[in-house]
């Protein structure tokens, strides 16, 4: 039987549309909000219809993807929503009905901090058409919002040295840790 893509979302939805967005640390102009990103546009979690409205070919202009089939995409979706821990979110561009950004938050749990949970935000990329239009912020505070809904003692993020003073405006400061990497493959 073939694998048909749905609109089941990787997590609920209410996660995002019940953000205390007045603790939102970030100005924007104009006024955005997950409610609210932009004519349209709609802010939710990724669903596995998103294999055909472009989500790998906006993640390409982050970094190398490679061939991924549906199968492997609905697996590898199944597995996140099932862990609980991955809230990965989309903005859709309902006009053309293609993914325009995404970013992704994923929790780790911790037994330091009395068993507490660590955020992490990774992936975070924006078309290049729809650069300039405040997404990859509207992304960043969502997601740093949601962490905290979460219960997570902190969030964390790696970021070029570039794009420091970026980040910076929603309250991320360096810290003394040096971010270390062995890969495996590229």
């Amino acid at each position: 039987m073939p694998i048909m893509p749905d609109d089941m979302p990787l997590f609920d939805p209410r996660l995002l549309q019940e953000l205390d967005w007045s603790q939102n640390a970030t100005l924007f102009s104009p006024a955005l909000s997950p409610e609210n990103p932009g004519d349209g546009l709609i802010m939710r979690p990724l669903c596995t219809a998103d294999w055909s409205k472009g989500f790998f070919k906006v993640l390409s202009q982050l970094t190398k993807v490679g061939e991924v089939t549906l199968e492997q995409f609905v697996k590898k979706f199944d597995h996140m929503k099932k862990t609980g821990d991955y809230y990965i979110t989309v903005v859709e561009d309902t006009y053309l009905g293609q993914i325009v950004a995404t970013g992704t938050l994923i929790i780790e749990h911790k037994f330091i901090h009395a068993c507490s949970k660590r955020g992490r935000i990774e992936e975070v990329v924006v078309s290049d058409e729809c650069r300039g239009k405040q997404l990859g912020k509207l992304l960043v505070s969502a997601l740093t919002l949601l962490s905290k809904k979460l219960d997570c003692y902190k969030i964390t993020l790696e970021c070029k040295p570039q794009n420091v003073a970026f980040y910076e405006k929603f309250g991320y400061s360096s810290s003394e840790e040096t971010y270390m990497q062995k890969r495996f493959w590229d």
